[in-house]
Formats: structure tokens, sequence, C-alpha cells
């Protein structure tokens, strides 16, 4: 064991002191921070407000009482122009887009078009067409002449909104949030996949690097090749849990201290969650959002993937160690990577399945698998699951993590003094069959 740690500490150490390992622990946690906040600044400070200025053909009789002035957009009306003389004059009024609204059909439907040089705001489409809905509809209902219709419309006019409740053992109920839940599970799924690959991948090149330079002739003079796999497995599974603990410190408290930074004076609502208006979101809103964060459980579910993402990167990279002890250098590595990468896709396909349907029998079968569960199973944990479903899953994961090491240990001490070529599948067969 003390050979094994000394190979830890040097792989540790190694990697830490490169500038790129420096470089990704800090950007990445700024960036992960960026892509919470950036979207709420954009919704308040990038907000489009610029004035704009909208001609309108009318052939239906509906627009004038449809097409409201708003504070950005001014619609000027022209009843007797066509779309060739507005389009001659368009650039010269510095108008924003021409709206041509048709004659109804025989179904009282109208066409609509937009017109611009230049592509028009989405917003400024969704303005225009639901005003028109909302007029043609208006239209299609006095034309049964029911008295009272402003009244009746009024009453009729609803909103619902559905909140989902779940009941624990005892039978108390907290608020569920699905969308939520499915937006944690795919970050968590998809994070474990590309640990995985990141930090496997790692263990390919330093297994290459180290064979191509003759280094490892050295090495395993003093140490068996098993001990030297095994210690640089364990040794870039701890610079990736670092890196990981590092990544999840340094992005909370930058998303604390700018979301401190963004709220208002008052301190009842972030100054990123304004209304369309430009003031603070209701009280309300702030509550619905701090019981939504509330009802995670973010210590079960970060402590779930640095058990997941620890057993299966083990269970994929004592693979991928096998792989590069068998090649030369990366371009060789394709092939015999394939098999082992189509797991890990197979679940990343299947995570997409659990996070619309957690508790179906795909979703419990391949969280049980160990080659899919640890992207399957952190897609199910932040729905809830039962304690025992995760402990045998996990202990799958641990026994077949030490099959696959026991496998990739007999490839390894032979591949890793082979030099010339790439081995082939039916030699690598032979290295598992050969006793001794």
């Amino acid at each position: 064991m003390k050979k094994i740690f000394l190979i830890i500490e040097r792989e540790f150490t190694t990697r830490v002191k490169k500038k790129s390992f420096i470089i990704t622990t800090i950007l990445v946690p700024v960036l992960m921070a960026a892509l919470m906040v950036v979207p709420f600044l954009m919704q308040s400070f990038l907000k489009d407000t610029e004035k704009k200025t909208i001609a309108v053909l009318d052939c239906s009789g509906l627009a004038a009482g449809a097409l409201m002035n708003t504070d950005e957009l001014t619609f000027v009306f022209f009843p007797d122009a066509s779309l060739d003389s507005l389009k001659q004059v368009f650039r010269s009024q510095s108008w924003y887009a021409i709206v041509d609204i048709g004659a109804m059909d025989d179904e009282r439907n109208v066409p609509i078009g937009l017109y611009s040089f230049k592509q028009t705001n989405l917003d400024v489409q969704k303005y225009v067409e639901a005003s028109m809905e909302k007029a043609v509809e208006r239209y299609k209902l006095e034309g049964y002449n029911i008295p009272g219709l402003d009244a009746i419309m009024d009453s009729i006019r609803t909103q619902l909104s559905l909140k989902t409740y779940l009941w624990d053992d005892d039978g108390k109920e907290k608020a569920s949030f699905t969308f939520l839940y499915m937006g944690v599970s795919y970050l968590f799924s998809f994070l474990i996949y590309i640990f995985i690959v990141m930090f496997g991948s790692m263990v390919i090149r330093g297994v290459i690097e180290e064979k191509a330079s003759r280094i490892v002739e050295v090495i395993v003079s003093s140490v068996k090749p098993f001990q030297l796999m095994m210690g640089k497995i364990l040794g870039v599974a701890s610079v990736g849990l670092l890196q990981f603990i590092i990544w999840v410190v340094l992005t909370f408290v930058i998303y604390v201290v700018v979301l401190q930074t963004l709220l208002d004076p008052s301190g009842a609502a972030p100054a990123a969650g304004m209304s369309a208006g430009g003031s603070p979101l209701p009280l309300s809103a702030t509550t619905d959002i701090r019981a939504m964060l509330e009802s995670i459980d973010f210590v079960s579910i970060i402590g779930a993937f640095i058990l997941y993402f620890l057993f299966g990167y083990l269970l994929y990279a004592s693979l991928y160690a096998a792989i590069g002890s068998a090649v030369e250098n990366e371009a060789d590595t394709q092939q015999l990577v394939l098999p082992v990468t189509i797991p890990l896709c197979i679940g990343l396909f299947i995570m997409l399945h659990t996070f619309q349907y957690p508790n179906s029998a795909l979703s419990f079968w391949c969280s049980i698998i160990p080659f899919t569960s640890p992207m399957v199973m952190m897609a199910r944990i932040p729905f809830g699951v039962p304690l025992w479903e995760v402990a045998l899953s996990l202990s799958l994961l641990l026994v077949t993590f030490v099959g696959m090491a026991w496998i990739a240990g007999k490839i390894y001490r032979v591949g890793i003094l082979m030099y010339g070529k790439k081995a082939s599948f039916m030699q690598i067969w032979q290295w598992l069959v050969r006793k001794g």
C-alpha cells in the first residue's frame, strides 16, 4: 500500500501544479456562475427598449382597435396606401417594419405579413400576432349577437396555477417542483458523464506518455504493474475530487456574491428579477424561489454525486488504463475505446428518459446496472429514491469495479511493457486467459 500511496502522491502533485489545472479550476466556476446569473441580467438590463415605429396596412378593419401603442411600439395606420408605395419610403421614414393585414376570408380569418429590411424582434412578432388573434376572436364572437358579451368574457377568463405536493412517510406534505428537479437531475447526470470521460482520458494519456518515454520500465522495476495502475487511477481520482470540491465552493461563493450585489435596497427581491415595467418582483415570487431551492436536498445530491463519480470513474478508469497500456499512441486508442464508451453513451441517452420518467422500469434497472448507474441514478435522486436502491446500486458498482480492476490488471501488466504495435482484441483475450 505504501508504494501505491507514493504513486498517488506523484500523480496528484504533478497534475495540480499544471497551468491547465489551475486555469480550468478557476475558470469553470466563473462560467457556471455566469450561466446562472447572466440570464437574469439579460432580462433586466439588456431588454430592448428602443422606440419603434411600425406602419400598418389594414384591409380587415380590425387593427385599429387591436394594435395599441406601447412604451416601445408606435403604430401608424395608412388606410389608402399600398405595400409597394410604403416600401419605397420605408428607409426615409425610419420605420422599423410594415404590418400588412389582408381582408377576411370566408372563415373570417385574416392573413398577416410583417415586412422589414432587417430581422424583426421576436417580441414584436408575438405582440402583433397575439393582438390580432384576440381581435379576430372577438369579432367572431360578436357575430353571434350574444347579449352581455363583455361581462361573459370577463367572467370566464381564468388563470390556474397547479402546485404539486409530496407526502413523506409521516404523512407530512411538502411542495414539489418537477421542472426544477428535472433541471438538477440533468445537470448532475451530465456532469458525471463529462467527468468520467475527462478524467478517464487523463488516465489513458498518462499511461501512454509513460510508456512512450520508457519511464514505465524504470517504475515497474520497483513496483508491481497492478500497483502502478491503481496508483495512477486513484491519483487522477483525487485530482478530480479536489477540482470538483473547489468548483462547488467557488461557484456557490460567486453566485451568492453576485446575487447580493443585485439585491434591491429593500432586500425584498433581486434586482435581476425585474418585471416588464422595471419594478422588483413581488415578495411572493421571492418566497416561491426560496421554497423551490429549499425543496432540494443539496447535501444528499452532492454526496451521491461524489460517490457515483468516484465509483463510476474507478470502474471506467481501470478499463481506460488497460487500453492505454495496449497501444503506442492516442491515435490507436479509438478502436479499443469504443466498446468502453458505448455503455457511457447508452447511460447518457437513458438519462434523458429518466429525468422525465424517474420511476419507470427502464430507469430503475439502468440505475442498478453498474455500467449505466452513475448517470441514471443521479438523474433519479433529485426526485427521491429509496435508500435500499441507492445502497444496492453503489454496492454493485463497487463490486463490478473490483472485478474490472482485476481484469484490467491482467491486461496492464503485459501491455505496459509491449512495444511496436497496438494489441488486437484477440491478443488482449489471450492475455486475460493466460495463467501466471
